[in-house]
């Protein structure tokens, strides 16, 4: 089981989307090297107005390429990095993967998944009823968030569009994702 990275986006500034990179280097507690969302604590605004010292669960933000191709159906462009992810990927469910997954990115690097991203209002701004497109429901009326899912890096290395991607599921009861 596993895949490929179709492209890799970093920001050491504040904004919604991210340019892509030829390469992003993964520092093992950090994130990504001179990513403004790396660090061992948390850096997303919103939750650290709450309390800066709970711990970094989204140091990584990974997202399926095919959901590009499904928003594209429905009348919306995105590319890889402007929803904001990190690493963009192609063939692994991500959002099928269990709490505690181990993800292989390329020839050294490895996150370990902790969660779903939590999709926000920027993604109305980015493009008007675009978030309609990333969060459905169930058919017992769940909320379906598929705007990708977070991590932390356990091992760092460079990462690249091209390397594979490894999955390691956990040992024991799967946990399902959920918003971290």
């Amino acid at each position: 089981m596993g895949g490929k990275i179709t492209a890799v986006s970093s920001n050491g500034t504040y904004s919604f989307t991210k340019p892509n990179r030829e390469s992003i280097t993964l520092l093992a507690g950090f994130g990504v090297e001179g990513d403004v969302h790396g660090g061992a604590t948390v850096k997303h605004r919103f939750r650290m107005k709450r309390d800066p010292s709970q711990p970094n669960l989204r140091q990584v933000h990974l997202m399926h390429e095919e959901l590009f191709e499904e928003v594209r159906r429905a009348g919306f462009e995105v590319a890889a990095g402007e929803l904001g992810e990190n690493v963009t990927t192609r063939g692994v469910d991500l959002l099928g993967l269990p709490v505690g997954t181990l993800l292989h990115l390329g020839g050294e690097a490895v996150v370990e998944v902790t969660g779903l991203r939590n999709p926000c209002a920027q993604i109305d701004r980015f493009q008007k009823g675009l978030m309609k497109q990333v969060v459905g429901r169930s058919e017992d009326g769940r909320a379906l968030f598929r705007s990708g899912i977070m991590s932390v890096v356990v091992r760092g290395g460079v990462v690249r569009a091209g390397d594979a991607v490894g999955v390691e599921l956990p040992e024991g009861p799967h946990r399902a994702l959920d918003i971290v």
